[in-house]
């Protein structure tokens, strides 16, 4: 979505006869922060409309693009995607390979590119309850389709190592925001995550990665439709709910806009539409729904990284102009924040008492831990006369 590498007409015109396709014009798309992308208008097109959405994947390797056709083609028909067309000619084709096999990519300077149908619909700026429902239920029924492919593990691309984009960036944080990351790290970590379910997630499914029918009459009326589900380059082996967490996070949330102070506004009553919507196509396990409130905190942190490693990475490779996007960390931060303040944390039920001389065991201070507890200690003069206790509450002693 934004524009990194720039093509000439003759190599739009060449990529696009490759597939088939009747080149007229290429139109940049400037949204997004991974991949260049345009819009092609063919020679059959009228003025103004495009039939197709011409891609140069920045940094996935060819290989995990063929992985993500091959899950598109899986999808089409149950879902609204828009498959990956199939190249006309053989060039590059194995010559151990049945010459009925399909190929949907091109290899150019060791990247992928792909033609795919415009599909119709807009982007929301704005989503509803209803429009929250649709995409659960849509999200379910994905992960129900794709376990057809197995092993999972061959369609999948490898996740990101976040930890180490983590461990980076930490060392340049406040305090406090290297506190929350840490302290939501550490309760994902604690999760039973073996025993949730886990299978090919898409682990993009923002608003502005989805299509709908936002017509004024459906609108009005609360009928939006979704046309079209968009990109699949994400697509590796998750836990589910690690999925919904992060479809949740994007479609249940107002972003303000910078002159609105860029506020973060999570709504748990679309949160609530989403989740009967997924239900309604695959139910949720009883640990998926408890671990629910942390994998919301964790997808925040895994997007506030993700934006700290794009400006990064575009500031080490040193990509400048209009043409990139880079979308505010903090806007991630906050929403961690929120949902950390949201997650049932276990209480101590432990306190250290720091008690005066062995005659009358004055009690002097109650300490949560025992660290806090001796170092009250030291502060005291003749410190060795004052003993520290541990007590269970709510316990006799």
């Amino acid at each position: 979505m934004s524009v990194y590498t720039q093509l000439t007409n003759d190599q739009f015109a060449a990529f696009c006869q490759r597939f088939g396709v009747s080149f007229a014009r290429a139109i940049p798309i400037t949204q997004g922060i991974k991949n260049s992308n345009w819009f092609i208008q063919t020679t059959d097109d009228v003025d103004g409309a495009h039939s197709y959405v011409f891609t140069l994947f920045e940094e996935r390797p060819p290989e995990d693009i063929e992985k993500m056709a091959v899950i598109l083609n899986q999808l089409d028909g149950k879902l609204p995607v828009a498959a990956p067309l199939a190249l006309i000619d053989d060039e590059g084709l194995d010559s151990d390979k049945n010459s009925d096999d399909k190929r949907y990519v091109i290899h150019y300077d060791d990247k992928a590119i792909t033609l795919v149908p415009c599909l119709a619909g807009s982007h929301p700026q704005q989503t509803t309850q209803a429009m929250c429902h649709e995409i659960g239920a849509s999200l379910a029924v994905l992960h129900e389709t794709l376990q057809q492919l197995q092993p999972a593990e061959e369609y999948g691309v490898p996740l990101y190592p976040w930890s180490d984009v983590r461990d980076r960036e930490m060392q340049f944080m406040p305090g406090d925001e290297a506190k929350l990351m840490s302290d939501i790290w550490q309760s994902y970590t604690d999760l039973p995550l073996a025993t949730l379910p886990k299978g090919l997630c898409h682990l993009d499914m923002f608003a502005d990665n989805t299509l709908w029918n936002l017509s004024l009459n459906n609108s009005q009326k609360g009928e939006e439709r979704l046309t079209g589900l968009l990109d699949f380059t994400e697509v590796s082996v998750e836990h589910y709910v690690m999925d919904i967490a992060i479809t949740i996070n994007d479609f249940c949330t107002t972003w303000g806009d910078a002159e609105q102070g860029e506020s973060v506004n999570f709504d748990r009553n679309k949160m609530a539409a989403f989740l009967q919507g997924y239900e309604s196509k695959r139910p949720l396990g009883n640990d998926e729904k408890r671990a629910l409130s942390v994998m919301l905190a964790k997808a925040a942190v895994i997007f506030w990284l993700l934006r700290l490693n794009v400006i990064h990475y575009n500031r080490t490779e040193g990509r400048t102009g209009d043409n990139i996007m880079v979308k505010n960390p903090d806007l991630m931060k906050r929403l961690a924040a929120y949902h950390w303040a949201h997650v049932e944390k276990p209480q101590n039920n432990t306190v250290f008492v720091l008690l005066g001389n062995k005659v009358d065991n004055q009690v002097v201070g109650v300490f949560s831990n025992i660290m806090q507890a001796e170092q009250a200690r030291e502060k005291l003069s003749n410190s060795s006369e004052f003993a520290i206790k541990e007590y269970t509450l709510d316990q006799l002693s």
